[in-house]
């Protein structure tokens, strides 16, 4: 089943697929799901790390109930300090002092996010992604999404079936919304006519 991805996703994501003994035992859909996730949170298998440099009238538009006008003004620009204050306090981050919101930003293929994430991708994974973050988008950003769909259940969700809602299940169980649910829709269309 692989093989039919061979040309049609960039050469470094399908060796990483072939190199990953859980792909040879998964089916067509769960796979569509999982590509068509992946290739749109990553910007087509492009960008690994959350970038996270925001205009201030983009800061207000992506996280209004962090920015005002005024805030928006003091941090535009300022990547580290924007991952600090939107993560601060949450998904086991500390505070924004602590520096743990841009430390534990968005990474990977599925732009694995949050301290506790990296905390027990961690332990599954024996390899210490606390001390070195950057390894999840230099070395394992396949491995750390496949991570993420079999820790959170996604498998479960992708074996509902190939109807939009099911694309909306999913992506709200990756996305925890429906953010970019049309792009998803059409990515998933795409890779399950390739793969079924």
């Amino acid at each position: 089943m692989i093989e039919k991805l061979k040309g049609k996703v960039p050469e470094f994501v399908f060796t990483q697929l072939n190199n990953q003994s859980v792909f040879q035992n998964l089916t067509a859909l769960r796979l569509a799901h999982f590509l068509a996730q992946c290739d749109h949170e990553s910007a087509g298998f492009r960008v690994l790390e959350e970038n996270l440099n925001y205009s201030a009238s983009r800061l207000r538009q992506v996280f209004p109930k962090y920015f005002d006008t005024m805030s928006s003004e003091r941090y535009a620009h300022l990547p580290m300090k924007i991952g600090n204050r939107v993560y601060a306090n949450r998904m086991g981050n500390g505070n924004e002092d602590s520096g743990d919101g841009y430390r534990f930003r968005g990474r990977g293929y599925i732009q694995l996010t949050g301290k506790e994430l990296y905390q027990k991708l961690s332990l599954c994974m024996n390899i210490d992604f606390v001390d070195k973050p950057e390894l999840v988008s230099c070395a394992y950003p396949l491995a750390s999404a496949v991570w993420f769909f079999k820790s959170k259940k996604i498998w479960d969700v992708c074996d509902r079936g190939a109807k939009p809602m099911d694309v909306e299940a999913v992506t709200r169980r990756v996305n925890g919304g429906v953010n970019g649910l049309e792009h998803r829709q059409e990515l998933f269309n795409h890779y399950w006519k390739l793969l079924s």
